[in-house]
């Protein structure tokens, strides 16, 4: 009797579950400076949300960024800076990561404040944020 009741409460626990819907956590790696890569980047980005929306899921996006791949975060130096602006207002899930120590990195060389643009989170290291998400169940996707 108690694993008939048993099984009756898994069922309706699927169901609620089911309902409601599944969080996805993606991590994308850009670390290049290159527009075709950071436009499939953009494109996983993309297609992923469109398809757990689809799906009646929600998903959480972040897009890390370090080294060579920083500039897809530079304040009138990113080739992608449109589609950036668009999809942060599209996509309440979505934040883009600036690495600090690449940051710090180019600055130091250019003498001068590197200005990001306004999506631009900065964290300490891509390379340990890349780890940290991880570490949180976030799948890696690096286009």
């Amino acid at each position: 009797m108690k694993s008939i009741a048993l099984a009756g409460l898994l069922a309706v626990s699927a169901t609620f579950a089911a309902a409601e819907g599944v969080n996805h956590k993606v991590a994308v790696h850009v670390d290049q400076n290159d527009p075709a890569v950071m436009n499939m980047a953009l494109n996983n980005v993309d297609n992923l949300i469109s398809y757990y929306t689809e799906q009646g899921d929600t998903v959480t996006v972040e897009v890390v960024t370090y080294g060579p791949g920083l500039t897809m975060l530079i304040e009138g130096k990113s080739p992608v800076a449109d589609r950036i602006a668009t999809m942060t207002m599209e996509h309440e899930g979505l934040t883009f990561d600036a690495c600090a120590n690449t940051l710090a990195g180019m600055e130091k060389k250019a003498g001068q404040k590197i200005p990001l643009m306004s999506e631009a989170t900065v964290v300490p290291s891509g390379v340990v944020q890349l780890i940290t998400l991880q570490e949180d169940g976030y799948a890696y996707v690096r286009p």
